[in-house]
């Protein structure tokens, strides 16, 4: 049977997943992640020239752990289990996992005792990155080992007869040395891909299914000036052209002047059918006593369908509904593969949908990360000052004021946070973070402004580098910027009297603070 040139990627929970799915990518391989428990049957259906196995938090001897269907060995696709994939492996084929008396968290020096095949061109040690408490204690029949540390004697395994490899280490993180290497051997000495998978490619083969999808029908759009709804809105109207119609609704809780930007990017400069709906008041009034997060984002969720619905009224032929669904927003909401993880967060893109959408859903950009976005964004001609502005969430400002969000507490939130994108761009920083802004915070702290006590709200605002939002590091900004941000907000927004800078990192907390 001829196999397709992309790797699959079985997810048993780990955090990493989607990380081993960036590193495959990075090599112009496509990679695709689907559930632990998939049928050998589906797998071959796939046809993949290769398989993955992710870690994992779970023990492979409890009873309750993710399981394998056993069959996949006798596919003959070439495997490689990372951690708990390793010990998964072993357990099915007859070897033995125990609890390990020594556990290994962190960096761990690895001493390579097999140069062939997946550690080809490596050093004899290399330092690694090590998460685990359990231990292969018994091999399977025809596996040997290839490696070992000082206290995991069996840190990665390979049965060559049958392309099997196990890794008891996280290969795809930064931490581990020559990682990409090893991954690299599997992809394409071991596994016989081609690094042929490129924005080009993906470009081509999105305009033929978005094409063969739509047929004559109507596309409707949600706009909102952000990269990925702009890249998905030009990526489909490059497909299909004036079948694409886009929306722009106003829900209030946008950022200071966004809606005419808006506006005049995509009517004058895309030449892009856009309606504009201000729908304000509407969203204000749903949102009326909501605190809770999760509720603000469902209500906002719904009231776009709502308003799309009766907008969409007046346009024929509308049959699908566009929107810029990425990877990261689909695994922060719910699992997509069924692994053992947990829900985060719920996302407007993904959980706020209502169960009776009288539309199809479009997503191109599903499978993509936001720096793929980007990078396709590049090849479609968007500009800079739209591919490369900091990501916005769907829900808005709702989700930075915690607690109701009203049109007085938006007023202020949009004039502290137009001061800290302000200052951020005067530093020269806005294009080296990932995102900055501002969060109004629910509580009232005692001041003196003007020889007065003053008892008046609390500015909180972040600032993090992170490649995909997966995971982020809080900026270690100047004192200077930190002191210009604060002062101009006390200052010039009216009502605030305290300014707070978050200084955590994702995880454990999340980028946004609802």
């Amino acid at each position: 049977m001829r196999r397709k040139n992309f790797i699959l990627i079985l997810d048993f929970g780990s955090q990493y997943t989607q990380l081993i799915a960036r590193r495959v990518r990075e090599m112009k391989v496509f990679s695709q992640i689907v559930p632990y428990n998939i049928s050998a049957t589906e797998i071959d259906k796939l046809t993949p020239k290769g398989l993955i196995l992710s870690g994992g938090p779970a023990s492979v001897y409890e009873k309750s752990s993710p399981d394998l269907a056993k069959n996949i060995f006798k596919l003959g696709i070439p495997i490689l289990g990372i951690c708990y994939g390793m010990q998964i492996i072993s357990e099915l084929l007859g070897g033995k996992v125990k609890f390990a008396t020594e556990r290994e968290y962190g960096s761990t020096e690895l001493f390579i005792d097999s140069h062939k095949d997946l550690f080809d061109s490596l050093p004899s040690n290399l330092t690694c990155w090590m998460s685990h408490g359990d231990q292969i204690k018994k091999l399977p029949q025809g596996f040997v080992t290839i490696a070992h540390t000082l206290n995991t004697p069996v840190a990665a395994i390979a049965n060559r007869h049958k392309k099997i490899y196990g890794v008891q280490f996280h290969p795809e993180v930064e931490h581990t040395q020559r990682g990409n290497q090893i991954l690299n051997n599997f992809v394409f000495k071991i596994c016989g891909c081609f690094p042929r998978w490129t924005m080009d490619s993906f470009i081509d083969e999105s305009i033929q299914k978005i094409k063969e999808t739509v047929g004559n029908k109507n596309v409707i759009c949600g706009l909102s000036g952000g990269v990925d709804s702009s890249v998905t809105a030009v990526l489909i109207h490059k497909a299909i052209k004036n079948q694409l119609k886009c929306i722009f609704i106003d829900n209030g809780l946008l950022r200071k002047d966004e809606p005419e930007q808006v506006k005049r990017t995509f009517r004058s400069q895309f030449r892009i059918s856009l309606k504009y709906v201000n729908a304000t008041k509407r969203f204000l009034d749903k949102l009326k006593g909501i605190t809770d997060p999760e509720q603000k984002r469902k209500i906002i969720g719904h009231e776009f369908i709502k308003v799309f619905e009766k907008e969409a009224g007046g346009i024929k032929k509308v049959k699908f509904f566009a929107q810029g669904t990425l990877y990261p927003d689909v695994i922060e909401s719910v699992s997509p593969t069924g692994a053992p993880s947990a829900r985060i967060k719920s996302h407007h893109n993904v959980g706020g949908l209502p169960k009776d959408l009288k539309f199809q859903l479009i997503e191109p950009l599903r499978d993509l990360f936001k720096d793929e976005v980007r990078t396709l964004g590049k090849q479609l001609g968007i500009p800079d000052h739209i591919l490369y502005r900091q990501p916005f969430p769907g829900p808005g400002l709702a989700i930075r004021i915690i607690g109701e969000a009203t049109k007085d507490r938006l007023d202020v939130l949009r004039n502290a946070d137009e001061i800290v994108m302000d200052e951020i761009k005067k530093a020269n920083l806005y294009n080296s973070v990932w995102q900055s802004f501002a969060i109004l915070l629910p509580i009232k702290t005692v001041g003196v402004m003007g020889d007065k006590r003053s008892y008046e709200n609390v500015i909180a605002f972040r600032c993090v580098t992170s490649k995909d939002g997966m995971t982020a590091d809080w900026v270690k900004l100047p004192p200077e910027v930190l002191e210009k941000i604060s002062n101009r907000i006390i200052n010039e927004v009216k009502g605030i009297n305290r300014v707070v800078y978050d200084i955590s990192s994702k995880p454990p907390a999340t980028i946004e603070w609802e």
